[in-house]
C-alpha cells in the first residue's frame, strides 16, 4: 500500500519513512501544503499522513481543497495540535482519524492500517479467500493453516487484489500502489510478481484479462 507523509521537519519526515517502509508500506514526502494537494490530485493514494502546520498551504487547506474535489482518500492528522476544538475541525472537514504528536509508531501503523481497509470497504484485518487466509495486520498468508512466505511486494499485490476483488486491476495501478516516486519500475516487474504469487498460490487464484491486467474473482 502507498502512502503520502505531508510533514515539513525533515528529521521526522524521514524517520516516518524509514519506519512506515519497515512495516511494507511505499511512502512518498511532501514538504509543503501546495506539493501534497498536488499530489493527492494527482496519485491514487491508499492513505495520507498529514501535519497541519505546513508553508505555503496548511493542512487545513489541503484536507479542505482535497475533499471538494471529490478525493476520498483517507486522511490521518498526524500534528502537535491537541485542543479538542482542533479536532472537530479537522473531522468535519473530512479527516478519517486524528492523532497527537508526540505518538507511538504502533499506533499509528494501526490507525492507517484500519483506514485503508475501511476505505476498501472492509474492516476487519483477515481476509479469508478459499483455503487462504490474509492476516492484513500480521503481513501472514496462510493456506489450511500452515504459513506461506511471500516477499513484501508479492504480498501487497496480493492484498490489493483481494480487497478489489471481482474488478480487474491494472497493472499501471498496482505499480501504482506498490512503489513510491522514487522507485526505478521495469516494465515487466508486476507481470514477475504476479507469476511468483501464482507458484506459491496456485495457477487459478489470480486471472489475466488480456490488454486490462489482473482480477481474483472467486
Amino acid at each position: 500500500m502507498r502512502l503520502l507523509v505531508v510533514e515539513d521537519e525533515r528529521d521526522l519526515a524521514d524517520a516516518l519513512r524509514r519506519a512506515l517502509e519497515e512495516e511494507e508500506f511505499a511512502v512518498d514526502i511532501s514538504g509543503d501544503g501546495e506539493d501534497a494537494l498536488f499530489k493527492i490530485r494527482e496519485m491514487p493514494y491508499d492513505a495520507v499522513v498529514l501535519d497541519l502546520m505546513l508553508p505555503r498551504l496548511d493542512g487545513w487547506s489541503v484536507l479542505q481543497q482535497a475533499r471538494a474535489a471529490g478525493i476520498r482518500t483517507p486522511v490521518l492528522i498526524l500534528t502537535a495540535r491537541d485542543v479538542i476544538d482542533d479536532r472537530v475541525r479537522g473531522l468535519n472537514l473530512g479527516a478519517d482519524d486524528y492523532l497527537t504528536k508526540p505518538f507511538a509508531l504502533a499506533e499509528l501503523v494501526a490507525r492507517v492500517r484500519a483506514m485503508i481497509r475501511r476505505a476498501y470497504g472492509n474492516p476487519v484485518a483477515t481476509l479469508q479467500l478459499g483455503d487462504l487466509t490474509i492476516d492484513t495486520a500480521a503481513r501472514e498468508v496462510r493456506r489450511h493453516g500452515l504459513p506461506l512466505e511471500l516477499t513484501a511486494r508479492e504480498f501487497a499485490i496480493l492484498e490489493l487484489l483481494i480487497r478489489s476483488r471481482g474488478s480487474v486491476v491494472a497493472r499501471a495501478t498496482i505499480c501504482e500502489h506498490i512503489y513510491n516516486e522514487e522507485a526505478d519500475v521495469l516494465s515487466n516487474v508486476v507481470d514477475v510478481h504476479v507469476a511468483a504469487l501464482r507458484r506459491k498460490l496456485g495457477a487459478d487464484l489470480i486471472r489475466t484479462r488480456r490488454g486490462e491486467g489482473y482480477i481474483i474473482d472467486a
